[in-house]
């Protein structure tokens, strides 16, 4: 309990500091996302994303990586995978901006899953392609697949748009909601660069 709260003050702390540059350095086109310390980047031919390196998440091999998947780190304890960040890019068809790529997305959330919210955010990168949407979301583990015990909550969050191509990305976010408070998704939102 103690490292779980010792580690939720600091992605709490970094979070703080990430928004107030973000904020006093604005996300201007072209502008890169600010990387917290102690975070590392996946990065993409569409998007780069920030995840919590400190916290015990590495990169999967792509020869390990699903081939839905253009990126992931994961975090594992004990053959146990208690968090993920993925990056998909198009992933589907007919797709031409943000709230559609949203649509798209939420449809693979999953039966089960409670959607909290759903609202626009502003990426940093290509100014052309800088809108996106975020979906908030819970759900409860299965047990299978080396994820958590059955019945463990879970929180998510996944974020969508289309890059400057006219490329649509979904960047997910899934982890045991006890590990990860709500300012580490913001911190992971404005992480996010697309190009």
């Amino acid at each position: 309990m103690t490292l779980t709260s010792t580690r939720s003050r600091t992605l709490g702390a970094a979070t703080t500091a990430t928004l107030t540059l973000t904020l006093l350095g604005g996300c201007g086109g072209g502008n890169a996302a600010t990387i917290p310390d102690g975070w590392a980047t996946l990065d993409t031919k569409s998007v780069s994303v920030g995840y919590p390196e400190d916290e015990g998440y590495d990169p999967q091999p792509a020869a390990e990586r699903g081939r839905a998947n253009a990126a992931v780190a994961l975090k594992e304890e004990k053959g146990v995978r208690t968090g993920m960040v993925s990056v998909q890019l198009d992933f589907a068809t007919g797709v031409s901006d943000a709230g559609e790529a949203a649509a798209a997305a939420g449809a693979g959330i999953g039966l089960g899953a409670t959607r909290k919210e759903t609202r626009d955010v502003r990426l940093a990168g290509a100014e052309s392609a800088r809108d996106a949407r975020r979906i908030d979301y819970e759900f409860t583990s299965t047990g299978e697949e080396s994820t958590p015990p059955k019945g463990t909550r879970m929180t998510g969050v996944v974020v969508t748009g289309v890059d400057s191509k006219g490329t649509p990305f979904a960047i997910r976010l899934n982890a045991m909601k006890s590990s990860l408070p709500p300012a580490g998704l913001e911190t992971f939102t404005h992480s996010i660069t697309v190009k």
